[in-house]
This record gives structure tokens, sequence and C-alpha cells, in this order.
């Protein structure tokens, strides 16, 4: 169930990640942190950013974009400069890939069998929740 998030979540979550969160990314999180989105038909659970705001937020966020991505780096082919930001329930993530000192507004569907990076849309904002 997705919740809203403060800014200073999102600023903690970029000084640990030593890069900037894409703009339409930032807002639409602190909206609702957490939440689905559509691509290729299939749902993906968004990972929220973690929020230690009160106990209920904490757990909620447990499964919060670093820990998620840390878990990836060891799975062979997960580029390395990328952040996980959603999952389909089956082992490939939606990610971000960093170019500097920031992350790029591009998100990208990185299949867990091949390795394999398929474009999923040019800015977060162009995915969509699914229809009910």
């Amino acid at each position: 169930m997705p919740f809203d998030l403060s800014e200073r979540f999102v600023d903690e979550a970029e000084q640990l990640l030593g890069a900037a969160l894409p703009e339409s990314y930032r807002t639409a999180m602190k909206s609702e942190n957490g939440g689905v989105v559509e691509f290729n038909d299939d749902n993906w659970e968004l990972y929220p950013i973690a929020d230690s705001s009160d106990r209920k937020r904490l757990v909620r966020s447990c499964n919060h974009i670093i820990k998620e991505t840390e878990f990836y780096k060891d799975c062979e082919g997960f580029p390395e400069n990328a952040l996980a930001i959603a999952a389909n329930g089956c082992g490939d993530q939606l990610i971000f890939l960093r170019e500097g000192n920031s992350y790029s507004p591009i998100v990208f569907c990185w299949s867990h069998e091949t390795g394999e990076l398929e474009k999923a849309a040019n800015d977060f904002a162009e995915l969509k929740n699914p229809s009910p």
C-alpha cells in the first residue's frame, strides 16, 4: 500500500546512493512511496524509499530501493550502475542507470534470465498505474 514520503527521506536516499534521483521519480515517490506501474502487460511493484518516521512506515519500506539494489548487485548480469526500482515478481527489475552524479530518467527493464536491458520508458512519468 503506497503512502506519502517526506522530502527528507528522498534526500537521505540520494546521499546514500551518492547520486540524484530523476525528478519525476522523486515527485512520484513523495506522493506515493511504492505502488504499482504497468509495463509489457505486467504489473511491477515499486520498491519504496526507506522511511523511518515511525514503526509502521519503517516496516512498509523495509524492501527499499537501496536494499533491493544491493541484493541484485550479486546477480550475474545486473549492471553495476543500476538502481532497482520495481519488480514483476518473476525476477526481472525495472532500473535506472547512473550517469555521473545522477540517475538517468530513462527506465529500463533488466531480464534476470538473459541480463539484457530493454527500454521501458524515456521517463518514469510515462509509466502508468494499471487499470482497476
